[in-house]
């Protein structure tokens, strides 16, 4: 399988209406290219870090077959936020001038709900086996991050996945460990299929196919946050790492999830 990962910049031309869900207010904006995107803030909540875990975890769900709406890189210019009318909207458009990110707007999406769509064993261990490798915490019943649309499923919202990096204090032996919270994945009762998941994904994911996903960070977001790298290269490396190592070592996280899946049934 070869890959060829570009992702597209656009302008932001109008401010649509705030997703007001959590702290970070995500937008629905209309853009340059004439498409509306969820636009996910810079200068909110988890800030560039967020859109770091989006970015890398959105990518590779993309490589590995998933549905996941676009993602592109989205200009904020100085002038853009002169005139919003909602002071906190303002400071956040204020706050998140320069590359910011977003996701193709699935206008007529529902949200998932595992009581109403039933989700094939195969399918189900495929998404369990993806956030148990990026250490998603948000995908659980109440609140899925997952989308139904044409009848599809869709994966959105990767933003809390990759936690490690937020402090990255003794992440090499972070990149080793179990992923607890797999407990309570929504599709968890339904994975019944992980170890030939993982056959199939490893061969997918080689270190060549994650050099190319986290060369796309943009340098700017690298060289604006704090970290324990002295260059962007070396953060890109960093996170590189993290995944072969993890994608190495994940028979201890499906093990995990295994055991998880046992207490549940």
């Amino acid at each position: 399988m070869d890959i060829e990962q570009q992702i597209r910049t656009v302008q932001v031309t109008r401010y649509v209406t705030p997703l007001r869900e959590g702290g970070s207010l995500p937008a629905i904006v209309e853009a340059d290219d004439e498409f509306m995107y969820v636009l996910k803030f810079r200068g909110a909540g988890q800030g560039i870090k967020a859109l770091i875990a989006e970015l890398i975890s959105g990518e590779i769900a993309r490589l590995l077959g998933f549905r996941v709406p676009e993602i592109v890189f989205i200009e904020l210019d100085e002038a853009f936020g002169r005139t919003e009318p909602d002071e906190e909207i303002q400071d956040l458009l204020r706050a998140s001038e320069g590359v910011n990110l977003g996701l193709h707007y699935l206008s007529g999406a529902i949200t998932f709900d595992a009581l109403v769509t039933t989700i094939d064993e195969t399918l189900a261990s495929q998404v369990v086996w993806l956030d148990s490798l990026i250490t998603n915490v948000d995908r659980t019943p109440r609140n899925t991050n997952m989308l139904m649309w044409h009848k599809q499923l869709w994966l959105i919202d990767h933003g809390a996945s990759l936690y490690f990096h937020h402090a990255w204090q003794n992440w090499e032996e972070q990149a080793k460990r179990p992923f607890a919270q797999i407990k309570d994945h929504v599709l968890l009762p339904q994975a019944t299929e992980l170890e030939k998941v993982d056959a199939d994904f490893k061969a997918i994911l080689t270190p060549e196919r994650i050099q190319t996903i986290v060369d796309l960070i943009p340098t700017e977001w690298l060289i604006t946050i704090e970290s324990p790298f002295e260059t962007a290269q070396e953060h890109r490396q960093a996170y590189a790492q993290f995944l072969n190592t993890r994608i190495a070592h994940s028979e201890t996280f499906i093990r995990e999830a295994q055991h998880a899946r046992k207490a549940l049934i």
